[in-house]
C-alpha cells in the first residue's frame, strides 16, 4: 500500500508543479494565463522540455519541489514562446 500512496503522492506533486510552472510561464511570456488545466498542461509538457534540456546541459542533480518549479517554469516559456512564433502572435 505505501507504493501506491507514493505514487499518488508524486502525481499531486506534479501537477502542482505543473500549474506552478505554467502559470508563471504563461503570464510573463503571453501576458495572461491559460486557466488551471491549461497552465497544468503547460507546465507538465515544459517540465518534459525542461528536464531534457537539462539533461543535455549535463545537470544530473536531485531537483526538489522549487528547483522542478524552474525548470518547469523554463521549458514552460520555451514552449508558449514556440507556441507563439507557429501562431503568428506578435505580443
Amino acid at each position: 500500500m505505501t507504493g501506491v500512496h507514493f505514487q499518488i503522492d508524486g502525481l499531486i506533486t506534479w501537477l502542482i508543479v505543473g500549474a506552478i510552472a505554467g502559470f508563471l510561464a504563461s503570464v510573463l511570456v503571453r501576458g495572461k494565463g491559460y486557466g488551471c488545466i491549461g497552465n497544468t498542461v503547460v507546465g507538465l509538457i515544459g517540465a518534459v522540455i525542461g528536464g531534457y534540456l537539462a539533461s543535455l546541459l549535463n545537470l544530473q542533480e536531485t531537483f526538489f519541489f522549487w528547483g522542478s518549479v524552474g525548470i518547469s517554469f523554463v521549458g514552460a516559456c520555451i514552449l508558449i514562446f514556440i507556441l507563439q512564433m507557429l501562431k503568428g502572435d506578435k505580443r
